[in-house]
This record gives C-alpha cells, structure tokens and sequence, in this order.
C-alpha cells in the first residue's frame, strides 16, 4: 500500500451520476491526466465510491485504456436495511468502474450502530461480501466512517474487518482510541481528507501558513499523519495534476522531518495557548454534552472546537463552511450549530446541560459569537449515502 492514495471525489465532472453521453471529453482528459501523474509518482492506490457521482463511471473508461500492474483499486458501497439492494448497488459500482474484481471493499458510512447492525447481523451485507470474496471478486474487506469513535472501535473489535477508513489528522485527533484499537487487531488505517477535511489547508489563513513555515500546511498535516506508525495512507483528492505536488514533496521529507515536525506542533500550539489561555484548552471538553442531549440537538463539543480553529489559527472559512454544515449533514455530520440559540432554545436550557462543564457561564456567549460570525446560508453535502 502506498503511503498516499489517490482519492476519487474531486476529479469527477458530475456529483450526479449523469449517462455517458453528458461527460465532456475534457473532464475525462482531465481524469486520465490525474490516473497518469499519479502512477508515475507512485499513488497506484484509486478509491472511489457508488456514490461519487460518476466518478466510477470515468475511472472505468479511464482504467481499461491505462493498465497498471501495481494497482489498487478501491470502491465504497454504503450499507443497506435490504442486502438485495447493498447487492445491487454492488453490482452497480462494478459495471460503473468496468472491473470483474476490485482489491479493496469498504462499507461506505458505518456512521451509526444501524449500519453495522445491518452490516454484520446474520444475512447482513457482510454475508454478500463474503460470497464475493470467494468467488474472487472482491479482495479486502474494510469500512469508512465519520462516526463517534466509540462506534468505530466497536467496529475494528469484531475482527470481522481488514482496514478502516477515518478521519484523523493535526486539528481532529478524537478518533486517537480507533488508531490504538486498528493497531491491536491489525487493520491497515486510510486516513480521509486530510487536506480539504484536514482544515481547508488548500487555502490556508496567513496566519497558518506562518506558524506552519518553513512546510505548507499541507505538507505539515501530512507528515504529522504519515510519522505515525499506526496509519498507512492519507487520501489525496485531486482535481489536477498539480495538486498531488504539496503531497508529493511530503513523502519526498518523511525520512528527515521529525525535529522539524516538533518545532511547528510547538509553534501551533503555543499559540492556541496565547490565543484561548492553557487552562482552556486542557478542560473545554469537560462535561460537555453529546449533540443529542442538548436541546434543540446544538453540537456544542463541535462548535466550540471550531471556536479554538479560529482564535488559535485564523481558520474561519473552514468553521464557517462546517458551522453552516451543521444541521444538513445528516449522520455524515450530525446534530445542530447554534442558529437556535435564543430564539427556539434558552440560555437557561442550555446552561442545564452544561452542568458538569466549569465553564457552564462562559459557553453560551461563546455560542453567540459562532452563530453571529458563522451564520448564513446553510451548506449540504455533496452526497449523504
């Protein structure tokens, strides 16, 4: 597995899966371009998924015509309620990339308990997959998620997977547990965007880009990933050709990066210290309620971390564009931002659920400081499947 794979999100032409004959030859050009680059630096790992619009679509024309003896190749399927229409989705993604066998399975979403329960229950999606498996059609078997870390390592735990997709990067480190749980059973560990999710470090603050210097973000929040031994490839979505190069030159220092990698941690946060104060920052997760035990379902462990992004580092487009999230990204990204807050939802109620938090007065002014810099137009995923 080569320690950066080539994600399949970005360079699609269409987040709906259009027929064929809508695609231009440019964007497909475009496509094959980005396949070309990446082989030759080495990323011959492709991941995609069913519902990617119709990223499986190109990458199937685009693969016959461009073989690669070291590839590996990757969808992503969501689980489903039925196992006939998991399978018939599974069909689907196999036509669409053109394939009679991918290496790399993943359970697109396991983001709730439902979805492993109908993943690993008796006749559940998994059933389907080990009938593929021995019909050598599918090779590994793993799962992604964007849900609570708990749930992730009740995932890994069944020994029922072989990798696991999951978001962990310089700014997200609450999925620490899962990373410990994949190393104890052996899973290979894929971390998710960690470029666009990582922080919209594509667009760095100049703040950011100072504290991070002489690196790019980019190629900071790379190394900080790739030096642990726990993780094994980072997810790279290009749209181009030229956006593999940030990553390219972090692979290119992962030998001599270590005492460099410690002075920019140090200088990150250092500053969030000057920034919120220590003391903050070792205890503003103290008793903070889960989203689903505040009213009006405010994510307040969320929306406070993304408090800490913009003080500490100027990261405003990134909170405003997951603050605006907030509310639409279904279980993909659940619970509410604060847009509620006196209006449908009190200070008083708000404060009830703080209890256990020492910082039960100072949270809903902080409350009130997201929502009136962040609020506006809301934004939706791109797809919720």
């Amino acid at each position: 597995m080569p320690v950066l794979s080539l994600g399949g999100m970005r360079f699609q032409q269409s987040w709906t899966d259009i027929s064929s004959h809508e695609i231009l030859n440019s964007n497909q050009l475009n496509v094959e371009q980005v396949l070309q680059y990446a082989a030759k630096y080495g990323l011959h790992h492709i991941e995609t998924a069913r519902h990617y619009g119709t990223s499986e679509r190109q990458l199937g024309w685009a693969l016959k015509n461009m073989p690669d003896s070291k590839r590996i190749l990757q969808t992503k399927v969501p689980p489903r309620e039925d196992p006939g229409e998991f399978e018939k989705e599974l069909e689907m993604s196999f036509k669409r990339l053109n394939c009679k066998k991918v290496d790399l399975l993943a359970i697109h979403g396991l983001n709730l308990p439902k979805h492993l329960d109908q993943t690993l229950r008796s006749g559940g999606c998994l059933d389907i997959v080990r009938r593929w498996q021995k019909e050598d059609r599918i090779g590994h078997v793993g799962f992604s998620t964007h849900g609570p870390t708990d749930l992730i390592v009740r995932a890994i735990e069944t020994g029922e997977f072989d990798y696991v997709n999951l978001h962990w990067y310089f700014i997200f480190q609450d999925n620490e547990p899962a990373l410990d749980a994949a190393a104890k059973f052996d899973l290979g560990v894929f971390i998710i965007s960690p470029t666009d999710k990582g922080g919209h470090l594509h667009s760095p603050s100049s703040r950011l880009l100072k504290l991070c210097a002489p690196l790019h973000p980019i190629v900071f929040n790379d190394l900080f990933c790739l030096q642990d031994k726990r993780v094994h490839t980072l997810s790279i979505g290009a749209s181009k050709p030229a956006d593999l190069n940030l990553h390219l030159e972090a692979v290119q220092l992962l030998d001599s990066s270590d005492e460099l990698l410690l002075i920019i941690q140090e200088n990150l946060v250092n500053a969030s210290n000057a920034s919120l104060g220590k003391e903050w920052n070792a205890t503003w997760r103290k008793g903070l309620p889960k989203w689903d035990q505040t009213p009006g379902d405010i994510n307040i462990p969320v929306l406070l971390w993304l408090y800490n992004l913009i003080h500490s580092w100027d990261m405003e487009n990134y909170a405003k564009a997951r603050y605006r999230l907030l509310g639409n990204g279904s279980h993909w990204f659940p619970g509410s931002n604060a847009d509620s807050l006196d209006r449908e939802i009190s200070e008083i109620e708000i404060k009830k659920v703080l209890s256990n938090s020492p910082w039960a007065n100072e949270i809903p002014p902080l409350l009130r400081h997201m929502r009136d810099r962040l609020s506006g137009n809301s934004v939706q995923r791109l797809s919720n499947d």
